[in-house]
Parts: structure tokens; C-alpha cells; sequence
């Protein structure tokens, strides 16, 4: 079925873009909710008159574009995650972590538009992040990751600390009680309030 857009539909397309669609994803979803119009010479005939609105906003995209391209490169994000000595991180950083690093720089990104070599970021050290903008714009973040020490492990690298181990308690071999003095301890333990 050939619709046209009246709104950006992620991975779909743009406002304005003419598209083959299934039947029924067009009637069960995109038309009930106005995200699509069915073509035809009428909805045609009606996106040509706001043809100067829609290259306007797309123009306003490219804009946005460029300039949160230019924010990305300019700086090198910091990641600073919980690792060993090795350099290797108890955890790893992700498209996800990444979206939430930038957003608290106030850079809003999908998650799903970073790009990481090999999906995650496993070890201490600098790397190139790719991140799919607008149209075919592409922004190269340079991400530093450092690695915070656990303090166990510093324990274990400053002095090779060793386990402190309780001393043994040596048993003492004693006669067993006769009734008599078990009756008596008893009645002791009773008379300090222990039983």
C-alpha cells in the first residue's frame, strides 16, 4: 500500500516521503493514529502545496546537524568506570551509557544511532565512537574511559595484604563432669541470670 508520511517515522522515513507499506501495518497502525495519509492525486496534490514547509524543516535538520556534530568533535567525552589493575572494567560501556553521559552534558542522543567497535567498550583507554546524524552526517566521538580502583583492590596492590586468620583455639582435654559439678554449674549460670 503507498502512503505519504505527515511525520518523521523512525525507520520508515521523513514527512513528506512516499512509501510502500504493508496493508495492514498501514490500517492497524499508521492510519488510525494520523501518522500517514494513503497516496492518491488528492493527499499528492496536498503535500505539493506544503512542499516550501517540509524543505524548510528538513533544511532546519541539516542545520541542527552540523552543529551537534560540531559539539561531539569538539570535546572527548570522559567515562570513569570501576576496573582492575589489569585495565579490564567490571562491567562495560554501551550505546546506552554513552546517550547518558552526553545527556548529562544536555547532548541529547538515540542510543541507537552510537555506534560502538565491537557493541560494547570492555578495557581502561581511548576510543572513537561513530554516531549516525541527520541524513548521511556522521560524528566521531573520542571517548576516554578511566578506570576507578576498588578499594579491595588497592588493598591487594599496596602491601599484598594478607587474609588475617583467626588463631585456632587448642583443645584441652579435661576429665568429663561428674553429675554433681554439672549440677552445680547449672545452678551457678542460673544465679547470674544466664538461663
Amino acid at each position: 500500500m503507498k502512503v505519504i508520511l505527515n511525520q518523521d517515522i523512525p525507520n520508515l522515513g521523513e514527512i513528506g516521503d512516499i512509501k510502500d507499506v504493508a496493508p495492514g501495518y498501514a490500517r492497524n497502525y499508521l492510519l488510525p493514529r494520523k501518522l500517514v495519509m494513503v497516496y492518491n492525486d488528492k493527499t499528492a496534490a496536498l503535500f505539493e502545496k506544503r512542499q516550501a514547509e517540509i524543505l524548510a524543516i528538513k533544511e532546519q535538520k541539516r542545520l541542527a546537524s552540523r552543529s551537534l556534530k560540531e559539539k561531539l568533535e569538539a570535546d572527548v567525552l570522559t567515562i570513569s568506570m570501576p576496573a582492575g589493575y589489569n585495565g579490564k572494567l567490571y562491567g562495560a560501556v554501551t550505546n546506552h551509557s554513552i546517550a547518558d553521559e552526553l545527556l548529562k552534558k544536555g547532548i541529547e542522543v538515540e542510543q541507537r544511532r552510537i555506534e560502538i567497535p565491537g557493541r560494547s567498550i570492555k578495557s581502561v583507554g581511548n576510543y572513537k565512537v561513530l554516531i549516525k546524524l541527520y541524513e548521511k552526517d556522521e560524528a566521531v566521538l573520542r571517548v576516554s574511559v578511566e578506570g576507578q580502583v576498588i578499594a579491595s583492590e588497592a588493598k591487594k596492590e599496596e602491601g599484598g595484604e594478607q587474609k588475617k586468620h583467626k588463631p585456632r583455639r587448642q583443645r584441652v582435654e579435661t576429665e568429663p563432669a561428674t553429675p554433681e559439678e554439672q549440677a552445680a554449674a547449672f545452678e551457678e549460670a542460673v544465679n547470674r541470670g544466664k538461663l
